[in-house]
C-alpha cells in the first residue's frame, strides 16, 4: 500500500484528526493531529491492511520561526513490507503529545531522548526523564534558542577548537 492509498485510509477513519499529507516529498508523509497520534498510531499497528508492527525510528525538529516542534514517526510493516511517515506538530510553548509507547515499546526510549533535548512532553509515559542530560540541566539543547551555559556544576562547558 502507498502513502496515497494509507492516507485515504486514515482520513476516512479520522476525519479533520488527520489533517494533510504530502505525496510529493521524497518521502511521502501524513500530518496528524497532535493529540490523535496515539489513536492513528494504534490504528496503524491493529489495522489488518496497515499492519505497521515497527516503530523504526521517531525524531523531532523545532520550527523556531513557525512556533512549533515537529515530531516524525517512521513506521514499518512487516507483513506487508509498506512504510508510512506520520508528522504531528504541537506548539513550541505548550510541547505535549500523548505517548505511543503503548502501541510500540521502542518509543520508551525515543520519546524521553525527544523529550530530554527538544523539552516535548509526552502525556502518559511510564518514565519520562532525562535521557541524555544530568536530571537537573536546564534547557532543551536542540532547540532553536537554547543558549549552551559557560559552565555546569564548575565545570567549563567551553573547549578549544581542535582544528587550530
Amino acid at each position: 500500500m502507498d502513502a496515497s492509498a494509507i492516507y485515504e485510509r486514515l482520513r476516512a477513519r479520522f476525519a479533520e484528526r488527520v489533517v494533510s499529507v504530502d505525496l510529493a516529498a521524497k518521502d511521502p508523509w501524513i500530518l496528524v493531529a497532535p493529540e490523535a497520534v496515539a489513536e492513528v498510531g494504534a490504528y496503524c499497528r491493529t489495522d489488518d491492511a496497515l499492519r505497521c508492527d515497527a516503530l523504526s525510528n521517531l525524531t523531532g525538529v523545532d520550527y523556531k520561526a513557525e512556533g512549533y516542534i515537529e515530531l516524525i514517526y517512521h513506521l514499518y510493516s512487516y507483513p506487508h513490507r509498506h512504510y508510512v511517515i506520520l508528522k504531528a506538530r504541537t506548539p513550541r510553548d505548550a510541547a505535549v503529545v500523548p505517548t505511543v509507547e503503548g502501541v510500540w515499546k521502542a518509543a520508551n526510549w525515543l520519546e524521553r531522548e525527544i523529550y530530554d533535548l527538544l523539552g516535548v512532553d509526552f502525556t502518559g509515559h511510564s518514565d519520562l526523564r532525562r535521557l541524555l542530560m544530568p536530571e537537573d540541566w536546564v534547557g532543551f539543547p536542540l532547540r532553536k534558542d537554547f543558549v549552551e551555559p559557560d559552565s555546569y556544576h564548575g565545570i567549563s562547558t567551553r573547549r578549544e577548537s581542535l582544528l587550530r
